[in-house]
């Protein structure tokens, strides 16, 4: 039976080409320090030439890791993920090589008209999957509910960790790239996010954030990140080291939100003030969860700085 990861483990989910040599490596060795997720990308980060060679080190990959599976367990190793070209390749992977020490799909270009058929290559494995939301049919918010309520109803919903938002593709859609001093919010993608957040987080599905694709602009990636927390997306796309601490910290709780779900989840009072705040546990209940879970995996920073950072001692969902 498949066991669904809990969203808050993918953090900063670092997108490499399957053309690397060096993917087992960063793996097995922890080669890349913070680093909790990566997706060996066999869409758009290599092309239709090189496929031949990125199967042959993907393949090379996957028996490395078969090989150390009992060595390196799934909690002491970055989650892995492929990201295959589209369907038929998905068939071809899974009919031939042994995927049992991946995490997951990211399922790229995905539509309510493709479920079926990716339902049918998926079912008889054991792999969670990352549909990405990054087609035309993203911007029409009847066709996202029309998703939603299927996905929930769907066999395959145990298997979905987070429904990925594709940014720069549905940039792409409508011929614009986001300027260098923006965040994504700062455009269309922001009521594109809103409304999937709206749509996907009231049927309790996870979603994550587009990669922040200017990656020295550190600035603005740490107010898109403001903002990713702000809209409850779970974890963000990256395609830079350098990018994956300033997600992680982003990602820690704070001490005051912290302390706020504790009382929500511990108080008998139908509502309190608390740091100057009301709290309502009948309607903050959910959230309260979400922070504790949140902070077991990225602990939690004291107001007013990062320098204090404390973990607290929960219980860890996988």
């Amino acid at each position: 039976m498949t066991t669904r990861l809990s969203p808050y483990r993918l953090g900063a989910t670092l997108y490499m080409p399957a053309t690397r040599n060096d993917i087992a490596d960063i793996v097995l060795n922890n080669r890349i320090e913070g680093l909790r997720s990566l997706v060996i990308d066999l869409e758009d980060a290599i092309s239709e030439a090189e496929i031949p060679i990125a199967l042959t080190h993907l393949r090379r990959v996957l028996q490395r890791l078969s090989a150390a599976k009992n060595v390196a367990s799934g909690s002491e190793r970055p989650l892995v993920f492929i990201r295959p070209r589209h369907l038929a390749m998905s068939k071809q992977l899974i009919e031939r090589e042994d995927l049992g020490s991946i995490d997951g799909l990211v399922l790229p270009k995905f539509t309510l008209a493709s479920l079926p058929a990716w339902w049918e290559i998926i079912q008889h494995t054991s792999l969670n999957i990352m549909p990405t939301l990054e087609t035309e049919e993203v911007f029409d918010v009847a066709k996202m509910r029309e998703l939603a309520v299927a996905l929930a109803e769907h066999p395959c919903h145990e298997r979905v960790i987070a429904l990925r938002i594709g940014g720069n593709d549905l940039m792409n859609v409508i011929s614009l790239r986001r300027p260098r001093n923006l965040t994504l919010y700062d455009g269309p993608m922001g009521y594109v996010i809103k409304m999937l957040v709206a749509v996907f987080s009231a049927r309790d599905f996870a979603l994550t954030s587009p990669v922040c694709e200017h990656i020295d602009e550190q600035n603005v990636l740490e107010r898109e990140l403001a903002l990713d927390i702000a809209h409850g997306l779970v974890g963000k796309t990256a395609i830079h080291p350098n990018q994956i601490s300033t997600i992680e910290q982003a990602l820690r709780v704070s001490s005051a939100d912290h302390e706020d779900a504790l009382r929500i989840l511990n108080s008998r009072q139908a509502v309190f003030k608390s740091q100057g705040a009301m709290c309502e546990p009948a309607t903050h209940r959910r959230w309260a969860l979400r922070v504790l879970e949140q902070a077991q995996i990225y602990g939690i920073w004291q107001d007013g700085g990062q320098d204090g950072v404390r973990l607290v001692n929960l219980t860890q969902k996988n």
